[in-house]
């Protein structure tokens, strides 16, 4: 799986990466025929934004999470791309 990470008004560090990969995989263990992702991160105001688009065979799932925690919104936006991926399977 191709992932590219972008960020917006903050770096992208080793660390969120990581973590982000991480919970990443769980969408293809999931089983998930999935080619690519591009996720990216920035701050608004006290907001820590996720935004991820998955590409599959066929179309692409787009999700958006925000809280006061990046790591947070991370884990909330793969639960929602989880949950999307479900429905057009």
């Amino acid at each position: 799986m191709d992932i590219k990470f972008t960020g917006q008004n903050l770096e992208v560090t080793p660390a969120i990466r990581d973590y982000a990969s991480k919970k990443l995989s769980r969408l293809i263990s999931h089983g998930a025929h999935i080619t690519s992702v591009q996720i990216s991160f920035h701050v608004e105001h006290n907001d820590q934004i996720a935004k991820a688009t998955v590409c599959v065979p066929g179309h692409d799932v787009f999700a958006q999470q925000k809280s006061s925690d990046l790591y947070k919104s991370i884990d909330l936006l793969v639960d929602k791309l989880l949950s999307q991926l479900d429905k057009h399977s």
